[in-house]
């Protein structure tokens, strides 16, 4: 995640048919757009029984959202829940996520190397988050982008972050939570920008931005964003735990083999198809339960799915990224292949496919 402060967005509704069968799920598309303004540019939302919460870096801080669907979130009312009264620096990219019966938002502040993850509570959804609590991860580097899930019974967190103290490329990290404020043990790799298609755009090379979701088989993934965010060449890509593996080995990881979700047609992984309406798709929310990924939609059906990107036929800047809702479903018999390292070369199972 790079800064993206204060930027105009929009909320582009889009509705997804989907129809199951026994290899794969296909998905026949339309659309209905519709535009508003939001203060940030990384959306994090969640539902909550009937209602749809956001979290966005607001003014130096972090404000929240509450509407009856996700297209009624832009002209809702954005309640300030928190302020950076200690002067840390930027605030970026906040995720909220329900655990135990109460509200947590882990956000990114700090500049330049000092960008570390902090987490707030409440209670209740817009008001009494108390003062934000540092996360302890291991190694203590630069870390953006953390999310917290869990998955066969263990709290994880997942972040994008640097192996050393320079700004050379963006990985995604794996650590442990005993609470969910408190990471335990290492942290673990799981994935680098080392792919070709991932690294059209450089200076850093980029992984960010991971999401978790569990796919009709009970097998973990994180949906990152890959190439810098400043550019159209930004995209969606996906890791596949392999059945049975562990989360904290990489080489139980597979990666997609090209974006799933882009406006490349060169980038793309074979089968899958670039973007008509934007540019640069990246930094996403899956619109989950509580932010559970226990409750990721089966087979068959779609969920509401929400991005940032750059309408096509304008500029592509940071400025005129703008805050879309779309539509994703599981896409089966999907297989991801790779060379020359340990383990199986391929592993098939459910991939995504997404919608504008």
């Amino acid at each position: 995640m790079t800064p993206l402060r204060r930027l105009r967005t929009t909320l582009a509704v889009t509705f997804c048919a989907a129809l199951a069968a026994a290899a794969s799920v296909l998905c026949p598309v339309t659309a209905d757009a519709s535009q508003t303004t939001v203060h940030n540019a990384d959306p994090s939302v969640i539902r909550v029984g009937g209602t749809y919460i956001s979290a966005e870096s607001s003014g130096g801080g972090i404000a929240v959202r509450e509407a009856s669907s996700t297209a009624a979130l832009g002209s809702a009312t954005a309640r300030k829940v928190w302020s950076d009264t200690a002067g840390r620096g930027e605030v970026w990219a906040p995720e909220i996520v329900v655990d135990g019966g109460r509200y947590y938002i882990y956000f990114t502040a700090g500049t330049g190397a000092a960008h570390r993850m902090y987490v707030i509570s409440s209670a209740s959804a817009d008001s009494g988050y108390g003062a934000a609590v540092k996360l302890a991860l291991p190694d203590d580097k630069w870390a953006i982008d953390g999310n917290l899930f869990t998955f066969n019974g263990q709290r994880w967190f997942v972040w994008s972050g640097w192996a050393g103290d320079t700004n050379v490329e963006q990985n995604l990290y794996l650590a442990r939570m005993s609470s969910p404020t408190t990471p335990t043990g290492a942290r673990f790799i799981i994935s680098q920008p080392r792919e070709s298609w991932e690294r059209v755009v450089g200076n850093p090379y980029i992984n960010e931005a991971p999401a978790a979701i569990k796919d009709p088989n009970g097998q973990l993934h994180i949906v990152y964003s890959a190439n810098g965010s400043w550019s159209d060449q930004y995209c969606m890509a996906d890791l596949r735990l392999r059945a049975g593996g562990d989360p904290t080995y990489v080489w139980d990881w597979y990666k997609s083999n090209g974006c799933l979700f882009g406006s490349h047609a060169a980038t793309m992984m074979s089968g899958w198809d670039p973007t008509l309406y934007v540019n640069g798709p990246g930094s996403h929310s899956f619109v989950l339960l509580n932010g559970d990924i226990a409750t990721s939609p089966p087979a068959g059906p779609t969920f509401p799915l929400m991005f940032t990107a750059v309408p096509k036929g304008t500029a592509y800047s940071w400025a005129n990224r703008y805050w879309f809702t779309g539509s994703f479903c599981w896409w089966g018999n999907t297989t991801y292949t790779r060379a020359n390292v340990p383990g199986a070369t391929s592993d098939t199972g459910w991939g995504l496919k997404f919608f504008e």
